[in-house]
């Protein structure tokens, strides 16, 4: 179109300088003229053509810029969404290994609680059938020992019945002369009067240890203390009363001794009375030792029955009759030692239980600490 646009303009150059040179060609510049007219009217239809294919071309050159614009931004749109299609998937992937490493820790935390409980219920099983085959086996040597201290006491009480009739027998041949029954009469006031003096001095020691026990919170132990010295209080009116006896009454003061007893490489004898104060020595040391062995034991103190006040005062059910204040004591002492281990140690070793809080010893230890020889 620019080639055809050239030409023409060179034709038209070349005819006005043919008009310049031939006059006559005037008529024929002007029939040329007509033609020029024409021939611009289709270079502006041309350029018009131009123009509009100019605009079109540019319309769908904007057309396809916007369509690929269009196209563009649907694919990123689309890339977009995929990516984000991806991070939901990953996402969800993760959640759900997450749910399940969740999940397995769950289960080994689960298996692992179980398997600690079964082995707690094992070991509580083993332990349970210990206690019971120990309690089996405890039971199983009450019931043996309870057997043999009724063997033991049927036949305490048959010898007792025994040497209690062949006593009854030498009583009635052997009475103490007259000299003697008044000097063993003077004994026991003698005894008695002593015994009245040691208790006052007793009772100042008592407070001294009530008061330490106070001081060491020993709350069993200090009642148990208390209801030990109220027993001496009463006690300590019954030897009032011995200056009041009738001795006369009393076989002790005119039979002749019937048993030997001994201890520390010393013996000494006595009578049936005698030797019935003595058993009953041994007798309240146990009950005695039992309660203060539970006392200290409830007080979570450390096991010491030397340190109790009834161990070291023994006096309890002496009233000064019959036998020396040493020997009530020693056979007292032996009783609570026993009857403390058992207190303590919540067992029935050495006694048994007669209920209302009285306690004694079994009949063959009581016969053996006794270790009573009938000498007539």
């Amino acid at each position: 179109m620019r080639f055809r646009y050239l030409d023409r303009v060179v034709l038209a150059s070349a005819i006005g300088a043919l008009s310049l040179t031939v006059p006559n060609s005037v008529a024929l510049a002007q029939g040329h003229g007509h033609g020029q007219d024409k021939q611009d009217q289709n270079d502006q239809k041309d350029q018009k053509d131009q123009k509009a294919d100019k605009n079109k071309n540019k319309k769908q050159k904007q057309q396809d810029q916007q369509q690929a614009k269009q196209d563009s931004q649907r694919q990123r749109q689309e890339a977009q969404q995929a990516q984000q299609q991806q991070r939901q998937h990953q996402q969800q992937q993760a959640q759900e290994a997450q749910r399940a490493s969740q999940q397995e820790r769950q289960r080994q935390r689960q298996e692992a609680v179980d398997a600690q409980q079964a082995a707690q219920r094992q070991r509580q099983q083993q332990h349970q059938a210990q206690i019971d085959a120990q309690q089996t086996a405890q039971q199983r040597q009450r019931r043996q020992e309870q057997l043999h201290q009724q063997q033991a006491a049927e036949a305490q009480r048959i010898h007792d019945e025994q040497a209690a009739q062949q006593n009854r027998q030498v009583r009635r041949a052997a009475r103490l002369s007259e000299a003697r029954q008044q000097e063993l009469i003077r004994e026991q006031q003698q005894r008695s009067t002593r015994y009245a003096v040691l208790l006052d001095e007793r009772s100042l020691q008592a407070e001294r240890l009530a008061a330490q026990l106070r001081s060491q919170k020993r709350m069993q132990q200090y009642r148990f203390q208390q209801l030990y010295l109220d027993r001496l209080r009463e006690q300590r009116q019954a030897v009032e009363q011995a200056r009041y006896y009738n001795y006369n009454q009393d076989p002790y003061f005119y039979e002749a001794p019937s048993y030997r007893y001994g201890y520390s490489g010393r013996y000494y004898e006595t009578n049936q009375s005698g030797a019935d104060l003595l058993r009953q020595a041994l007798n309240y040391g146990y009950q005695e030792g039992v309660q203060a062995g539970q006392a200290d034991r409830q007080d979570g103190w450390r096991a010491d029955y030397r340190n109790s006040y009834p161990y070291q005062d023994a006096n309890y059910g002496y009233t000064g009759f019959y036998v020396n204040q040493s020997d009530y004591n020693h056979y007292f002492r032996e009783g609570f030692q026993r009857g403390y281990e058992d207190g303590y140690n919540s067992r029935s070793q050495y006694g048994q239980s007669l209920g209302n809080g009285k306690y004694q010893l079994i009949a063959g230890l009581l016969s053996t600490l006794l270790n009573l020889t009938s000498i007539r």
